[in-house]
């Protein structure tokens, strides 16, 4: 069995894109000034992943155009690197935990 490699990242985005019916769709909860994010998980370093992001290798629109900066001291409670099944569940949780905080989070 192969040692846990994947990781959970939070990119933060730019408040522009609030002006995507998309994802304000997705985030009717969201508080006015909280941060919006992107919330990942990847097999690779988070910092390499950011950058395939950006550069428009497999990447998420929105932070392809919006991403900003990684917040990894939004995980860094979490044990990673971890398991696939870890970072699956995970990244989730994250999610979740920072729409309850009223941020705008998009999930692939």
């Amino acid at each position: 069995m192969s040692a846990p490699h994947y990781f959970v990242y939070v990119v933060l985005l730019s408040f522009e894109v609030l002006k995507h019916p998309k994802f304000i769709k997705a985030n009717v909860g969201y508080k006015a000034g909280e941060p919006c994010v992107y919330v990942g998980m990847t097999g690779l370093d988070p910092d390499t992943r950011f950058d395939k992001h950006k550069a428009g290798i497999q990447s998420n629109r929105y932070v392809e155009k919006y991403g900003i900066r990684l917040m990894p001291e939004l995980v860094d409670d979490l044990k990673q690197p971890m398991t696939y099944k870890d970072a699956q569940y995970l990244e989730v949780e994250v999610g979740i935990k920072l729409k309850e905080l009223g941020y705008g989070v998009w999930q692939a």
